[in-house]
């Protein structure tokens, strides 16, 4: 074999090993977890490649996209809506997606971000413009769903799930601003009237009541002292009835040493006036008490 030869036949393998390699190069695709390939066959879409190792036909196949599918979030943006009772809003607005199909996005779509933000402008106003301005500030939690259903509605066909919406703020201009505070300020002090009348008319029933309750234990007080005066009567009289009329004199001389007590008992009293018939008084109470006539 001549030299000619020898490398003529090595060369041969050299450039069929280093062919091998190079198809294996080319054929051997490894996707990371985070990324899905978008893979053309003469410029048409054959397949997408999920994360770890693919094989595809070298030569013939090409990675045409590598997408990332991990969540991602649009710039803040800004634009005016006008409500329902014609006051203009200036609204702050956030979205969160991910692409789930990526050939849609790649074929169906050229500015992803673009078209979202759009669309979340059109349906922000949309949505605002059915609404007054107390409901934009009260329920923004409503205001947020529906932005998020209708944006999940329309961007389905481009391969993309909205996994969140938000809206970060809602601003007025400085005249809308202090017609708002002034407002508020008449709101607070209608309300602080409002708690004073209250407040008045609560005194008044409880003043009322009170005096009510007054009344009524008063009125008991004088039955339960009635009660009393007529069982204390009733006894008299009955004492009266068996014992005849010395009963009725104890209790007259009776009265009369309660009088003459209570006379002394009272505060800066240096001299007592007794009438003349005092000590017989005494005297007549203390013979009865004996059973005297």
């Amino acid at each position: 074999m001549s030299l000619d030869q020898f490398i003529g036949g090595n060369l041969v393998l050299l450039l069929f090993a280093l062919f091998v390699v190079v198809c294996i190069f080319l054929g051997v695709r490894i996707v990371p977890q985070s990324e899905k390939f978008v893979i053309e066959r003469f410029g048409r879409l054959h397949a997408v490649l999920g994360p770890g190792i693919n094989l595809i036909v070298p030569f013939l196949d090409r990675v045409a996209h590598r997408i990332s599918v991990l969540e991602r979030q649009l710039p803040t943006n800004t634009q005016d809506a006008i409500t329902s009772d014609n006051v203009l809003v200036q609204v702050d607005t956030s979205v969160f997606y991910r692409i789930t199909e990526p050939e849609k996005t790649v074929y169906r779509i050229r500015d992803v971000d673009g078209a979202i933000m759009t669309t979340v402008a059109g349906i922000v106003r949309s949505e605002i413009g059915q609404m007054e301005l107390d409901q934009v500030q009260s329920n923004r939690s409503n205001l947020i769903a529906a932005v998020k259903a209708q944006l999940a509605d329309q961007v389905d066909d481009w391969g993309i799930e909205v996994t969140r919406a938000e809206i970060l703020d809602v601003n007025l201009d400085a005249a809308t601003r202090a017609a708002m505070l002034q407002q508020l300020n008449a709101e607070r002090a209608r309300r602080a009237q409002v708690t004073e009348a209250e407040g008045r008319k609560r005194a008044v029933e409880l003043q009322a009541e009170g005096e009510l309750y007054a009344a009524q234990k008063q009125a008991e007080a004088r039955r339960v002292q009635a009660d009393a005066e007529a069982y204390a009567t009733g006894v008299v009289a009955a004492a009266i009835a068996q014992n005849g009329l010395e009963a009725a004199q104890y209790q007259v001389a009776l009265k009369q040493v309660e009088a003459l007590s209570a006379l002394g008992q009272g505060e800066g009293k240096q001299t007592i006036v007794l009438p003349a018939d005092a000590v017989e008084a005494f005297g007549n109470a203390f013979k009865m008490l004996k059973g005297g006539k």
